[in-house]
């Protein structure tokens, strides 16, 4: 079965329409690409963060006032013919670099929400993997019930011939019977978890009724890890890493904001003045700026310098539990390999032995009943021991590829399912 590898070139996967048949990891990374909700909704957030670029890129607008003054009084200034009317224009000038910087936080913020798009699209990415995973868990577990039925079926035969031959008592085929019928149940059960499977592996690209049949998946085909040091080197690729990197620009930007705002803005006004009275016009000019806001801004420059500060030390946290958490994975994975390869090399061929010497004996009547069943179940728990071994390893495996965003070296090693 593919792995999350894939992962790694899914930006590269031409979008594949999911047709009738069976549907490999590529196919499926496709189809997520192509329609999986959450990522087209990335795309709206990014043209909104230019729409901020290219908004912080703008200055203050220039204001056009008029006044009128002295007028609609008593005694000398009653009507307007005494009146004063002023034309102005005026413009904030800023200043400290606010615009650049301004426009520096707006572009800091935009990359970093790309990489957190990046670092979705990994989990979205992964989550198909899950499911396609479970999936394959399932197509075999539907396999297995229908073994655990087929031999159910000849043991009721066998049993059958026991009792027509007077060999064994008639309550053996009843219990036979109903052993049956458990299985069969089973089965069905089966069948119903693989259809919402597949339904919930579909729903990854907003599809609800599934076109594909199946999963074209090798679960037994497993690899073997490399090095754990080889591992946590490549933790550092990992979106989730190289956003706290682009989280500190963005501090640094806003920080640097915060500073310029010690430098206040001015205010710069001309305009003409109309008097009424005596028939005089007048040039008028204005200049203002706020006091004390150097003392003001010490706030804002405080609380973005610990923000940033605060980027360092989350992101030391969150590296030792990405640690702690890769070397439980890589425990859990070898565990699991461990497992799949004892299960395939030493369980099952001695369980199927004896389950063929068991039914070799009841048929002659040195065994009893209990004992053929016994065995059936016995050789149905390890199978199904083998199949969950082996979906762990495959989930373990897409784990560390998350974290570590590379594909997992070693080579492939088939696991038989019997």
């Amino acid at each position: 079965m593919g792995s999350l590898a894939l992962l790694l070139i899914a930006p590269t996967i031409a979008a594949e329409p999911v047709e009738s048949g069976d549907l490999s990891l590529a196919q499926a990374i496709s189809a997520a690409l192509a329609g999986n909700p959450e990522l087209l909704s990335s795309a709206y957030t990014l043209r909104a963060a230019d729409a901020r670029i290219a908004q912080a890129d703008l200055g203050p607008n220039p204001e056009l006032s008029v006044q009128l003054e002295d007028f609609a009084g008593t005694g000398r200034v009653r009507g307007v013919d005494a009146a004063q009317a002023t034309f102005a224009l005026s413009q904030v000038i800023e200043l400290g670099g606010k615009r650049g910087r301004r426009r520096d936080a707006a572009q800091a913020e935009r990359n970093l929400l790309e990489i957190e798009g990046e670092a979705r699209q990994l989990d979205v990415l992964a989550e198909v993997t899950r499911r396609y995973i479970h999936l394959a868990t399932d197509q075999e577990q539907l396999k297995l019930a229908r073994r655990a039925t087929e031999l159910a079926q000849k043991t009721l035969a066998g049993v059958g011939q026991r009792v027509t031959a007077a060999k064994s008592p008639e309550v053996e085929l009843h219990r036979a019977r109903i052993a049956l019928t458990r299985v069969k149940v089973e089965q069905e059960h089966a069948e119903h978890k693989l259809l919402s499977s597949r339904r919930k592996l579909a729903a990854m690209w907003g599809e609800n009724d599934p076109r594909f049949d199946a999963v074209s998946a090798d679960l037994f085909s497993l690899r073997r890890p490399g090095e754990f040091e080889a591992l946590v080197t490549r933790l550092k690729a990992n979106p989730d890493f190289i956003r706290f990197a682009s989280q500190a620009r963005l501090r640094d930007a806003e920080l640097r904001l915060a500073e310029t705002r010690r430098m206040p803005n001015v205010q710069v006004g001309a305009g003409i003045r109309r008097l009424q009275e005596t028939q005089d016009e007048a040039f008028v000019m204005s200049f203002s700026m706020p006091l004390f806001s150097g003392a003001r801004s010490a706030g804002a420059i405080a609380e973005a310098s610990a923000r940033r500060e605060q980027v360092a030390a989350d992101e030391q946290a969150a590296w030792v539990r990405a640690q702690a958490q890769l070397f439980e994975l890589y425990q859990e994975l070898r565990h699991s390999l461990t497992a799949a390869e004892t299960l395939r090399t030493e369980v099952l061929p001695q369980m199927e032995s004896v389950l063929a010497q068991t039914e070799y004996a009841y048929r002659r009547g040195r065994y009893s009943y209990l004992e053929w069943i016994d065995a059936q179940r016995e050789l149905i728990d390890a199978q199904r021991s083998l199949i969950e071994a082996a979906a762990n390893a495959h989930r373990y495996v897409a784990e560390i590829e998350r974290l570590t965003g590379e594909p997992l070296a070693g080579a492939p090693s088939a696991v038989p399912a019997n």
